[in-house]
């Protein structure tokens, strides 16, 4: 999962350097404790943008230098094999964090797309503020190690998932992972996600229709 080049202007609808980024101050406050200078410190190097729905983020073949924390909206990451098509791999929701983290830290090209399914709010939080925070946060550390175990965490059950669930077993688990996917992504994206076609993502929501 990535975010790797500044955004350019016509996919930005607007940045709002006065907005208090509430949602991220919490999500930080979740998993570190800091002071309230820390704190407003940090946010001041990152930046609120909001973006149209299909906005693309970033392209693959660019080395991310950000990472994104969302407020409002869904971000779709694929990739394009050999073949020319695309892969979903993940949705992001609204206060998850999301960045190719490999490619992050070893500074190397990433392989995955990124863009908007909804009207999106999020903030940047650019390579050098983290760089900041690591060294000026009291537990600047702790947070870097908890945003890697949630990726590795879920990247673990993903791999899981996709080799261990049958497709209905995947189908029935989605909307754990991402509650009301159905109504938020279009449904040959969520097909893709799953490893099924469209057919037979249709005929799995069919099937439990009629259980319902």
């Amino acid at each position: 999962m990535l975010l790797a080049q500044p955004f350019g202007p016509s996919v930005i609808i607007q940045i709002t350097k006065a907005c208090k980024v509430e949602q991220l101050k919490q999500a930080i406050g979740q998993m570190i404790n800091t002071t309230p200078a820390e704190m407003g410190e940090f946010l001041r190097r990152c930046e609120p943008q909001t973006h149209k729905k299909r906005a693309n983020l970033s392209s693959a073949g660019t080395v991310p230098n950000e990472v994104l924390f969302i407020e409002q909206g869904i971000i779709r990451v694929c990739l394009t094999d050999s073949s020319g098509v695309e892969h979903t791999i993940h949705f992001a929701l609204e206060n998850q964090f999301i960045c190719d983290y490999s490619a992050f830290l070893r500074q190397e090209k990433s392989l995955y797309d990124l863009e908007t399914l909804e009207e999106t709010r999020l903030v940047v939080i650019p390579r050098s503020a983290i760089e900041w925070g690591y060294e000026h946060l009291a537990e600047g550390d702790r947070m870097g190690r908890s945003i890697a175990e949630f990726y590795f965490i879920y990247q673990d059950n993903r791999i899981k998932n996709q080799y261990i669930r049958t497709p209905k077993e995947r189908y029935d688990n989605i909307t754990d992972v991402f509650p009301n996917i159905h109504n938020r992504a279009p449904q040959h994206m969520i097909a893709s996600y799953l490893g099924i076609t469209s057919v037979h993502l249709s005929r799995l929501k069919k099937e439990s229709y009629r259980k319902t």
